[in-house]
């Protein structure tokens, strides 16, 4: 059933008080497009389509809703009604739930749960945002590296439902050390008299509970991952990342730097849900900043104004320049910022991609020189023709080597440089064509 097809069946259906007649039709369903359908309701009404489904798909559900209506949903029903579905969620789910709410209603749903769940799951948000502990799930199969083949399938048989996944499982020692990997496949391939430390895979790809998300996400995905393992201090495992978490890590860096590219402060909720103040908030700082930052333009443009009065025709041409500096600088440092952030290039190459830059840079101004030429012959005659092409040229080679340069040195001093594009890059390079262009045309007119 298409989204918008579910969310008139489930209208009408609250409208004529018959929910409950479609539980059989609503648990086919995936969990994921009921809850893109429910989350259009008011929250009253969200429950009411929520609860009418068994428990073990409310959670699934449940873990599929912006963590704000989550948060709205456990202030709004008893914990009698919310600590049942707590229990169902995934454990790294339960979690990201418990460090969203407050001190109080932490303390009201904590005596809910079993003892066991209750030490997992304090033990689970108490890793700081941001890295593998933050994300990862306590819900994975183990082995012991003496049993066979036929006694393993055993195990993950019985312990399947209560996995995040089963499709690796990790080899422990009595102290919970990893000792190797092996997958579904080669046990389902493997003789069953085989022992497990013959066919396991002995140099698992791991990683520790401090590593940062995105080196984690950057990890599964080098090595076709469908998990990773986390490791705490002492080298004991403790959780896995699983794929589709990565997935949703990979997701929301994404749309952090896209937003840093802006200059926009990260944004915890979406845009639609985000409030007056808090977008005015999240955007007024860089504008004022580079408000600032483009006066330097005006007192450029001020300091050539005798220049500017000799020939008038100049001003016809400063947005072009001023603005091909800008879109080489966003080009060169949208480039640059991806590089950096897939880990495709290193501060040391600094110096390599300065000379490649060069002659990239020069090769665009040379044929947007040609592209414009034609234009200043006819608004001001041959000199203005000079002066509009050569400028051109050197923009364009400023505008690039500004863009690159830039990410480079906010990584130097170990800020993000996803900062750097946009307008940042753009303000910088829109002062430094008004000194060229006013430079050149004084020069070069004799003025």
């Amino acid at each position: 059933m298409e989204l918008p097809v579910l969310i008139e069946t489930l209208r009408a259906a609250l409208e004529t008080d018959t929910v409950h007649l479609m539980r059989e039709q609503l648990e086919d369903i995936h969990p994921a497009d009921y809850a893109s359908a429910i989350i259009e309701f008011p929250i009253n009404d969200l429950w009411t389509l929520l609860s009418v489904l068994p428990r073990a798909d409310q959670a699934k559900i449940f873990g599929y809703l912006p963590a704000e209506v989550q948060v709205e949903l456990s202030i709004r029903i008893s914990r009698r009604r919310l600590s049942p579905i707590i229990r169902q969620m995934s454990s790294d789910e339960r979690a990201d739930l418990f460090n969203r709410l407050s001190d109080e209603q932490r303390e009201t749903l904590l005596p809910a749960l079993a003892l066991a769940e209750r030490e997992d799951l304090l033990h689970l948000s108490s890793h700081e945002e941001g890295t593998a502990g933050a994300i990862m799930t306590s819900d994975y199969a183990m082995l012991a590296a003496e049993i066979t083949v036929a006694q393993a399938m055993d195990v993950l048989r019985r312990e399947a439902p209560d996995k995040e996944t089963i499709y690796s499982a990790y080899v422990v020692d009595h102290d919970r050390h990893l000792i190797g990997v092996v997958s579904l496949r080669d046990l389902i391939l493997a003789p069953v008299t085989m022992r497990i430390d013959e066919l396991m895979n002995h140099v698992p790809i791991f990683a520790s509970v401090d590593t940062p998300q995105e080196e984690i996400a950057s990890l599964i995905s080098k090595y076709d991952l469908l998990a990773l393992p986390i490791l705490n201090k002492n080298n004991q495992m403790v959780g896995i990342v699983t794929y589709d978490d990565a997935m949703d890590v990979v997701a929301e860096e994404a749309t952090e730097d896209f937003h840093k590219t802006s200059t926009i402060g990260k944004l915890e909720i979406s845009v639609k849900d985000a409030g007056i103040l808090l977008l005015y908030r999240k955007r007024v700082f860089w504008l004022v900043i580079l408000v600032f930052g483009n006066i330097f333009s005006g007192a450029g443009i001020a300091y050539y104004e005798s220049t500017i009065s000799e020939h008038i025709a100049l001003l016809f041409f400063l947005p072009l320049l001023i603005g091909s500096s800008g879109n080489a600088g966003a080009q060169s440092g949208t480039l640059m910022v991806r590089a950096l952030a897939t880990g495709e290039i290193k501060l040391r190459d600094w110096g390599a991609l300065l000379g490649k830059e060069c002659l990239v840079a020069g090769l665009l101004g040379f044929t947007m020189a040609a592209a414009v030429v034609g234009l200043g012959w006819w608004r001001g005659g041959y000199d203005i023709a000079v002066v509009v092409a050569l400028t051109m040229m050197l923009v364009v080679i400023a505008g690039s080597l500004i863009g690159l340069s830039l990410p480079f040195l906010l990584s130097k001093f170990k800020l993000d440089p996803a900062t750097a594009s946009g307008p940042l890059i753009t303000s910088i390079a829109d002062v430094a064509g008004v000194v060229l262009y006013f430079s050149i045309a004084t020069w070069y007119l004799g003025l």
